[in-house]
């Protein structure tokens, strides 16, 4: 144990010894003032490079997500496209089939069963227009308005009478719109100058 102190105090007396340095020298920089600055500005420039990456990354990332949540939002008011497309065939069929009974049933009629069921084919249709509109389905009536080659096909021309030119003078199939985007155009003939 005695033997263990000495040796102890003898290291750190011979540490003292080889610790001990020159006090007027100063410990020399491995770098000048010259280079430190040049280092410093490099950095700075690093720095504003790395903060103008981060501040497009964090635009491209707020752009992505928005797009994502506009996509999102489209196919949650357009996914029942197809489903509307086929049930607007549904409702023309009902609309013809209610225009036949009303065109059977006249005011004089004596056939009240004809009577009744025009009146229950005009319900359902009203019904049904109904719940269009509750979800954005909208039948276009474009009769006299401007031809729109986005919301109308035109199959015939007919002459202006009374009309202006381009505008639509009859419709032989109704067009819908499903929150303002078209999802089947208006079968529309347009109104032309009369040609001699």
């Amino acid at each position: 144990s005695p033997c263990a102190f000495s040796t102890a105090a003898q290291q750190r007396s011979t540490g003292d010894e080889c610790g001990s340095e020159d006090p007027s020298e100063e410990p020399k920089h491995p770098l000048s003032d010259c280079a430190l600055e040049h280092k410093a500005i490099k950095l700075e420039e690093q720095v504003r490079d790395l903060t103008e990456r981060y501040r497009k990354a964090l635009a491209d990332s707020e752009n992505v997500r928005r797009r994502t949540q506009k996509f999102v939002e489209d196919a949650k008011l357009f996914g029942i496209q197809s489903f509307c497309r086929d049930l607007v065939e549904v409702a023309d069929i009902l609309e013809k089939t209610a225009e036949s009974a009303a065109g059977h049933a006249g005011p004089g009629d004596p056939n009240p069963t004809l009577k009744k069921i025009y009146e229950g084919l005009s319900l359902i249709e009203a019904k049904l227009q109904g719940v269009f509109a509750k979800h954005g389905l909208q039948k276009m009536n474009p009769v006299g308005g401007r031809y729109d080659p986005y919301d109308h096909e035109i199959i015939c021309h007919v002459p202006a009478e009374g009309m202006q030119p381009g505008t639509v003078a009859l419709v032989t199939q109704d067009g819908y719109k499903l929150h303002g985007r078209t999802i089947r155009h208006a079968l529309v003939g347009v109104a032309v100058e009369a040609q001699e």
